[in-house]
């Protein structure tokens, strides 16, 4: 099991000291740099809202595409199984031929 390493992250202005695995090190970054990317989109958009509002939009897009996400690897995989399908059809009417 790999040993957790320190990092320290900033969303929104505020500092979080968090251990996360090596291999996740990077990912974890970019995923708060999109997070106060999209707090700077939506501060640039909605002026005037404080930053509690800016983080549940950033939450509401984040988990909107997260969900979107997932909904496209199920059509994908329904998508394969019915290609699957008919290539079993065609195999057998081949096989027959």
């Amino acid at each position: 099991m790999d040993t957790l390493i320190p990092v320290t992250l900033v969303i929104a202005d505020r500092t979080y000291r968090v251990k996360v695995q090596p291999k996740d090190e990077e990912l974890v970054r970019k995923t708060v740099k999109t997070i106060n990317d999209k707090i700077i989109e939506y501060k640039t958009q909605f002026a005037g809202k404080d930053m509690q509002d800016y983080i549940a939009m950033v939450l509401i897009w984040l988990a909107t595409d997260l969900k979107g996400t997932a909904q496209d690897d199920l059509e994908q995989g329904h998508i394969k199984e019915k290609l699957d399908s008919i290539e079993k059809i065609l195999d057998s009417q081949l096989a027959g031929n």
